[in-house]
């Protein structure tokens, strides 16, 4: 037991300073007691929890990066027992954090990624659409007037030669219908008095022959279509071509008969004398 009387308290002292050896050890009632036996100090008691901490946060890390253990949680000592509350000491929780730098500047890869901001990719721009090419102008081709013909009869005749073109017909088919155009009608596109219909229509003179109407005095009763499309100038043109394309040997008959063998006209050989003005008109036509 410890003396408890004053004076026993100085003698004890006393046989500290002069008895006690240099190794450090004292005599206390003539026994030596080492100085470990001795309350650590608040420091050492302070460090111990962060030097335990930070070893076993190595063997985690070793063990993680050797992939032979699973994570190592640490979690951070408490100094329960030592701060009143179980609150731990902030020079603790400052260690615990510089040991913790210093493992992630020694190993980066223990960083945890940082989430990436999603990747936007901007939207493709619109290809430009090229600009529609202009359509080309009709050119307006001004033929020249001739055989003593005016302008509505060239036109008149630039309709036959334009159907038989459609039609694929030769130059001769095409001099045939403008010469039976010249003979029936003068190449004017005529209405009747006794067909009152057709003056309803586009026409450039009038007649009374029977109900013949059109550029070849088509007769409405018959069988080359209604009054509405003889009295059209190329449709008359595709009526009499059909009529002509039908004929055995066409192409090579004299102008009388080809025109003739379609029209049936009384004077039959009146065709023969517009044989050279119709073919002028077809070459201008087709230059």
């Amino acid at each position: 037991m410890p003396p408890h009387s004053p004076r026993d308290q100085q003698h004890l002292r006393s046989d500290r300073s002069a008895d006690s050896p240099a190794t450090g050890r004292h005599r206390r009632d003539d026994v030596w007691q080492a100085r470990h036996r001795r309350p650590r100090a608040g420091a050492r008691r302070l460090l111990a929890p962060v030097l335990t901490t930070a070893a076993l946060a190595g063997v985690g890390v070793v063990a993680i990066l050797s992939g032979n253990a699973r994570p190592v949680v640490v979690e951070p000592p408490t100094a329960a027992g030592l701060l009143p509350g179980n609150v731990a000491s902030p020079a603790m929780l400052a260690a615990s954090d510089v040991t913790s730098s210093a493992l992630l500047h020694r190993m980066p890869q223990l960083r945890a990624a940082k989430p990436s901001a999603p990747v936007v990719k901007p939207k493709p721009k619109p290809k430009p659409q090229p600009k529609p090419k202009p359509k080309p102008k009709p050119v307006v081709r001004v033929v020249q007037l001739v055989a003593g013909m005016d302008r509505q009869q060239m036109d008149n005749a630039a309709a036959i030669v334009k159907k038989a073109q459609s039609m694929g017909l030769t130059k001769w088919a095409m001099i045939v219908g403008v010469a039976t155009a010249m003979q029936e009608s003068r190449l004017y596109n005529v209405a009747s008095h006794v067909v009152p219909e057709s003056l309803n229509y586009p026409h450039q003179g009038t007649g009374s022959d029977h109900d013949s109407i059109g550029l070849f005095q088509q007769r409405a009763s018959g069988s080359w279509g209604s009054v509405e499309e003889i009295m059209q100038p190329q449709y008359a043109a595709g009526a009499f071509f059909r009529r002509l394309v039908q004929i055995d040997d066409w192409e090579d008959m004299s102008l009388t008969r080809a025109a003739q063998s379609v029209q049936i006209s009384a004077f039959p050989d009146a065709y023969a004398k517009h044989e050279d003005n119709a073919t002028l008109i077809v070459n201008a036509l087709l230059n």
